[in-house]
């Protein structure tokens, strides 16, 4: 890599935060194996017994809050305090762990664990609480009205206007942890690539997108991402 870059884009998803301890969710005796995507993850099942969905993600939150970052977490806001560029990420992920270790200009296009919207007025806040049915809006006071700010199912994703302008405009693409199957987020690679980046993918094994991306890194992103970062800082034009 011989290519001084001035804007990075970071893609990352369940992969990054597997390593952190999180992929307990969907193993045998995970908590999205106890329900039904359709029961806690769609508009409808919200609208048609809220309290079961604020159950589910109530129980979800205090595993998300205890949770550290890792070292691909820790290796970004090294990348973003060494090298010269404009350096955003943009992560599937619920959880904040981007947050927690340092990283700045994170998009959650999937939405925030800690985070609550009025279907009402359009509120966010922020709160690792616990919610029901009951909880008024703090703004317009309308109570029953208060939904986790995650996108459902059949729900736009969050911040794409920001994401596509990225995607546009960045010379280097990388994707961490990230199965490239489920879209949009599987096309960002092809948006970046048709405007010029370089694109690398980090992941365990290959992806249904493999042909996409300029370069792959198999291993543990905690392994992986420190080393490519340090190779990268280390070629920052002095």
């Amino acid at each position: 890599m011989t290519r001084q870059y001035k804007n990075i884009v970071i893609l990352t998803g369940a992969g990054i935060s597997a390593e952190s301890g999180l992929s307990t969710f969907r193993s045998e005796d995970g908590l999205w194996n106890k329900h039904r995507v359709e029961d806690v993850a769609t508009i409808e099942a919200f609208i048609r017994n809220p309290d079961y969905v604020h159950e589910f993600y109530n129980e979800m939150r205090p595993e998300l809050f205890a949770a550290q970052p890792n070292a691909a977490h820790k290796a970004i806001t090294t990348l973003q305090e060494k090298y010269p560029a404009q350096i955003s990420v943009v992560t599937q992920n619920v959880d904040t762990l981007h947050e927690k270790a340092g990283n700045k200009n994170v998009y959650h296009i999937h939405g925030q664990i800690n985070q609550m919207v009025c279907l009402n007025c359009g509120h966010v806040f922020e709160s690792w609480g616990a919610f029901s049915s009951e909880d008024t809006c703090e703004k317009c006071g309308v109570t029953a009205m208060l939904k986790p700010n995650i996108v459902f199912f059949g729900e736009d994703l969050l911040c794409m206007n920001d994401v596509d302008r990225l995607l546009r405009s960045c010379d280097l693409f990388l994707s961490v942890g990230t199965s490239g199957v489920v879209y949009p987020a599987a096309g960002f690679v092809q948006i970046a690539k048709m405007f010029g980046a370089d694109t690398y993918e980090f992941n365990m094994e290959k992806t249904s997108n493999n042909m996409m991306f300029d370069a792959h890194i198999y291993g543990p992103a905690g392994t992986t991402l420190p080393t490519f970062v340090d190779k990268l800082t280390a070629e920052v034009k002095q």
